[in-house]
């Protein structure tokens, strides 16, 4: 049985056994802070998000929590929390129901073998296993000349060069400059990389960092980061890597972060199948 969840007390203690699971911890609630931005403001604000409570008879056996976007057909799952097939079969159905053609967007832990396994049967997309780097001891002081502030006059060539496999393309980005710093780097007049991340945390993310092809191996990469880390002082930074990628993984660390270890993240997309008449 589903019901939404109105109070943060209807699953407190239910999150809180969690915590220690290396299998179906959420990695998207390592701290006080992930709790209340994707759960707590979550349940708070129902309008924008759906958190639904799993049970069985009168025992909650699953928590999940949606950022949903109808304009968009768009959501995304921020929080996961079951050990349980018939939960997440819950929540799956409720999504089919209420949601039919929206996109949706998984993060999770690559340990719950229990959801991968009922993303797989439902021929989801998966990306490769990412590994978390959080900022331990900032490298200060790297030369950082032809960095700068993403401005009116660059606009252009930042969204058309920016990825578009994501949710947060380059024009979307532009357009939540009160929820991301971008910092682009400049040869010739020419854009040639950027970095986008998070302003209003304690701890804020990379979300991009791209150089083009041609540019890379020339420390480009290294001028963007630090830019960051000078700019986004004295708060905390992290990050999503794939785990494969040892040259991302090299530079971040020569900049100052380290792995955290049971904190690596999967994600899948799925999209709801649409009601057939």
């Amino acid at each position: 049985m589903i019901q939404i969840i109105k109070s943060y007390d209807e699953c407190r203690d239910f999150v809180s056994g969690f915590q220690r699971d290396t299998n179906f911890a959420d990695p998207m609630l390592c701290n006080e802070e992930q709790v209340h931005c994707n759960l707590v403001k979550a349940i708070e604000n129902p309008d924008s998000h759906c958190v639904l409570g799993c049970y069985r008879e009168d025992q909650l056996i699953g928590l999940f929590a949606f950022l949903v976007l109808r304009d968009e057909q768009y959501i995304e799952m921020l929080v996961g929390l079951s050990r349980e097939k018939a939960a997440y079969g819950d929540a799956f159905r409720y999504l089919e129901q209420y949601y039919p053609g929206c996109s949706v967007d998984f993060v999770f832990n690559p340990s719950n073998h229990v959801l991968k396994e009922q993303l797989e049967l439902r021929n989801a997309e998966f990306e490769p296993e990412q590994q978390k780097m959080v900022l331990v001891t900032p490298v200060l002081g790297p030369d950082t000349t032809g960095v700068e502030m993403l401005s009116e006059k660059y606009i252009g060539q930042y969204c058309a060069i920016h990825s578009t496999d994501m949710y947060w393309t380059g024009e979307k980005v532009v357009q939540a400059q009160d929820r991301f710093r971008t910092l682009l780097v400049i040869r010739d007049d020419k854009v040639i990389g950027y970095i986008d991340m998070t302003r209003n945390f304690e701890e804020n993310e990379v979300y991009d960092l791209l150089v083009l092809e041609e540019y890379r191996r020339m420390g480009y990469g290294r001028k963007l980061l630090a830019k960051a880390l000078e700019i986004n002082q004295p708060k905390g930074m992290m990050l999503l890597v794939d785990i494969d990628n040892d040259p991302a993984i090299s530079l971040y660390e020569s900049m100052g972060f380290a792995k955290a270890q049971g904190q690596n993240t999967m994600t899948a997309y799925w999209t709801v199948p649409k009601i057939k008449r």
